[in-house]
């Protein structure tokens, strides 16, 4: 599972192409480095499942301030998308999940509590989304029971972006 991220709000006109370029490194190519790792035994057992964290960020949605984690994470969908299609004549499975807003240490910064009861008044479910929620469709998409599902985004939001 490849779950780095980081997401430093900035706005374009003031990002560098250092902030860029970290984002891009941690989110993107963290992926990439993982996967490539691990992905040569996964073809020597013929079986494997990846599972890629993105973000209803650049795949769903846009945030202003994030459009260096935005592009990052929307690169993950479609690295996700298209690693799939390489990888099933082996048996392994790659798919992606994009979270909307998850209580995490990095979420929950000082300050930030009124930013939090906003989201939650446009969830529909009402709350941020806790790790146990993403974490169990992690555990779903690495069992058996996914065996027949690949290339897939699963959207984790509490139906956020249906409204």
């Amino acid at each position: 599972m490849n779950n780095a991220g980081i997401y430093p709000f900035k706005p374009f006109l003031e990002m560098t192409f250092d902030d860029w370029y970290k984002v891009i490194n941690v989110n993107l190519n963290g992926t990439f480095n993982v996967t490539k790792a691990v992905v040569p035994y996964m073809i020597k057992q013929k079986y494997g499942r990846i599972i890629n964290i993105s973000s209803i960020a650049g795949n769903v949605m846009g945030f202003a301030g994030l459009t260096h984690y935005s592009a990052s994470k929307a690169g993950i969908v479609g690295f996700t998308r298209a690693l799939a299609l390489e990888l099933a004549r082996y048996g392994i499975t790659v798919n992606a999940i994009a979270p909307g807003a998850v209580k995490t240490p990095g979420a929950m910064q000082p300050g930030s509590e009124e930013q939090m009861k906003m989201m939650e008044q446009v969830i529909p479910l009402g709350r941020l989304a806790e790790p146990e929620d993403i974490a169990s469709v992690v555990a779903f998409l690495a069992s058996d029971e996914a065996g027949y599902i690949t290339g897939a985004l699963v959207i984790v939001d509490g139906g956020w972006t249906i409204t």
